[in-house]
């Protein structure tokens, strides 16, 4: 199984900026197509973001223009930047792993990272 940890969550004020990052235990990651999902407490899990395994990029139709997806091969390790935070924003972050970018998008990725909470105050 394909280890994902994630770290760069935390409080930030409206308008702010966060870096979550996610690094995989896996020497073949650049391979991998890469997902984020995020989900309220009381609501549905929702797709943010996917990169694929050449760097090319998906995203939700509620985030993008404010978050950016990139990946760094050498490092085995994806991003997710997060810029003009809003209050709506507040979730459990996820990172996800699969050989194929449309599993990804769809949410049926093999391999799932722990979460990390993202908290934005007004």
């Amino acid at each position: 199984q394909v280890q994902l940890v994630q770290s760069g969550g935390g409080l930030v004020q409206a308008g702010g900026s966060l870096r979550l990052s996610c690094q995989a235990s896996e020497r073949r990651f650049s391979m991998y197509a890469m997902g984020w999902f995020r989900q309220a407490p009381g609501k549905l899990r929702e797709y943010v973001a996917a990169i694929s395994w050449s760097g090319a990029t998906h995203y939700g139709d509620f985030v993008k223009g404010r978050f950016t997806c990139s990946r760094d091969n050498a490092k085995n390790t994806v991003y997710l930047e997060m810029n003009s935070l809003k209050p709506e924003d507040t979730a459990v972050y996820y990172c996800a792993a699969d050989t194929s970018v449309s599993d990804v998008k769809n949410a049926v990725c093999d391999h799932w990272g722990q979460g990390t909470q993202v908290t934005v105050s007004s």
